[in-house]
Order: structure tokens, then C-alpha cells, then sequence
């Protein structure tokens, strides 16, 4: 199959917009599954009410990113609550907690879908801003300005977090609870309450990352099924609990897809996420930047 170096330059350059999209709404996944292992299938629908709790915070005519940022301290607190629910109920109880969790986190799932479901209906929502359906020119290439908004979130929530996990003493903590919690103890940390910390800020971290979303297009209720593989192939391809490898997985996964989409057409796109994961698992478990 024959395409121009000019249609593969435009693919590459729409890929890395996707791309830091995709590493935004992947980094508290990269924080509760990477670091915590804990099995958070719930994450893309956490993610979706992020967007939806934008949307209704829109309305007053806030800009969406600074709602997304509003919303972190309410999300915060959520998933702290979520974490000692699931702490108490099935972490505590015994070592198949990854197994009884994940049905957790499935129901957690489908509750938060048929919630939005009955407050908003099945209909697509979106929001509005200066930004959004505007284009900045570069020579013959138009850049959406939302998605470069998308691309400035994830570098700057990957900064703070990485600076945050690196610099200071619970950051560290978080980084080794999910290594050895012994050892952790001996440094008169607790273990539980540096999860529910770090479980509270991997799910602030999705009300921006849902406001991302919102501002890239509209959204559904149903639409967390579609960011489920992208999220665990971004998370699994940078190495469990990398910040900057999640930046740079994003950047690879949205370049396949957008490669892919060009030369074979946008069916073939979903199916990206889930031949990146069987090859990272096959070759390089450890994933591109491992612990």
C-alpha cells in the first residue's frame, strides 16, 4: 500500500495530540493500578463521571479545564471513601482480594453507567468554550485547539505527579507500598492510609482527566467502554506506576492508532490498544519503562 510522506507526517502529528489524550485519562489508572495493584477496572467510568460532573459545572460558564480542577478535592474524597470500602470489604479479608475486588470495581462500573443513565438519559452531552471547534494553522496543517489542550494536561499532570512521587516522603511511600508494605511500616508509614491516599489522588486525578474528555467531544454514559483496553495497554506498555512512561505510552498508542487508521481505516483503530498489550506482555512483561 503506497500514502505520501505528507499524509504519514499529518498521521504522526495527529497521533501525538491522541497520544497525550490517552496518557491523560490513563494516569490515575497508572497510580491505582500501577502502583497499588489494585484491579480498578472501574477506572474509565470514574473517568466518564468526571465528564458528566463537568458538564453540569460547565453550565454556570466556568471553562471546562478549570471546572475538571474544581472538581479534584470532591473526587479526592471520593475515592478515598471507595478505598477503604474496598479496604474493609475485601482487601482486609484475605489474599484473593484481587479477585472479589475486581467484581468490586465491575459493579462500581455498571452502577456509575446506569446512574448517569437515569440522570441524563442516553443521549450524548457536551460543553462549550472559545477553544473548542477552533484550529490553530500550521502552514497546511490544522491543530485543534481542544486537543492541544488535552496534550498541555497530560504534560503538566504528569510533571506534578512524577515531581510529587519523587520529591517527597509520602510520594515515595506510595511508590513502595505496593513493593513491600514491611518494610514501609518500619518507617512508621501506614500502609492502608498511604493507599487511601494515593487512591484518593489517582481518582482527583479523573475529574480533570474527565473534563480532558468532555472538551475533546462529547460524551455517553456507555463511552467508558471504549477506554478500557486503550487505558490498561497504556499502563501495561509504560511499566506499572511510570508517570512519564504513561506519557510516552499514550504518545506510542496514539501514533499506532492514527498510523493504523490512515493506511487500513477507523475500524481497524480499537483494535491498536489490544495488539500493543499482547506483544508488551509477550516480549517485555516489565513494560518499556518496568519497576
Amino acid at each position: 500500500m503506497f500514502f505520501s510522506l505528507d499524509l504519514l507526517f499529518e498521521a504522526v502529528l495527529f497521533g501525538l495530540l491522541l497520544g497525550g489524550f490517552y496518557a491523560a485519562v490513563s494516569l490515575g489508572l497508572s497510580v491505582s493500578f500501577g502502583l497499588l495493584d489494585i484491579p480498578h477496572v472501574a477506572h474509565p467510568a470514574l473517568l466518564i463521571l468526571g465528564a458528566y460532573a463537568t458538564y453540569m459545572l460547565a453550565g454556570t460558564g466556568i471553562d471546562p479545564i478549570l471546572c475538571g480542577l474544581l472538581l479534584t478535592p470532591v473526587f479526592f474524597v471520593l475515592g478515598v471513601v471507595l478505598y477503604r470500602f474496598y479496604y474493609e470489604t475485601f482487601e482486609k479479608r484475605g489474599s484473593d482480594a484481587g479477585v472479589r475486588g475486581l467484581a468490586f470495581f465491575f459493579g462500581l462500573a455498571f452502577i456509575i453507567e446506569v446512574g448517569l443513565i437515569i440522570a441524563f438519559g442516553a443521549d450524548q452531552r457536551g460543553v462549550e468554550a472559545p477553544y473548542i471547534g477552533s484550529s490553530y494553522d500550521l502552514g497546511d496543517y490544522r491543530i485543534p485547539y481542544r486537543m492541544l489542550a488535552a496534550f498541555g494536561v497530560a504534560i503538566l499532570v504528569t510533571i506534578a505527579l512524577s515531581t510529587y512521587f519523587s520529591k517527597t516522603f509520602t510520594g515515595r511511600a506510595i511508590k513502595a507500598v505496593g513493593q513491600d508494605e514491611g518494610a514501609l511500616r518500619l518507617m512508621g508509614a501506614n500502609p492502608v492510609r498511604i493507599k487511601q491516599l494515593a487512591f484518593g489522588i489517582a481518582t482527583a486525578v479523573n475529574a480533570l482527566a474527565g473534563a480532558v474528555l468532555i472538551v475533546i467531544g462529547p460524551v455517553e454514559p456507555s463511552m467508558d467502554r471504549l477506554y478500557i483496553g486503550r487505558t490498561f495497554c497504556v499502563v501495561v506498555l509504560a511499566g506499572l506506576g511510570s508517570m512519564s512512561g504513561t506519557l510516552v505510552a499514550g504518545l506510542i498508542l496514539g501514533i499506532a492508532e492514527s498510523v493504523v487508521m490512515m493506511m487500513l481505516g477507523a475500524s481497524w483503530a480499537p483494535a491498536v490498544s489490544f495488539g500493543l498489550l499482547l506483544v508488551v506482555l509477550g516480549l517485555r512483561p516489565q513494560g518499556l519503562f518496568g519497576r
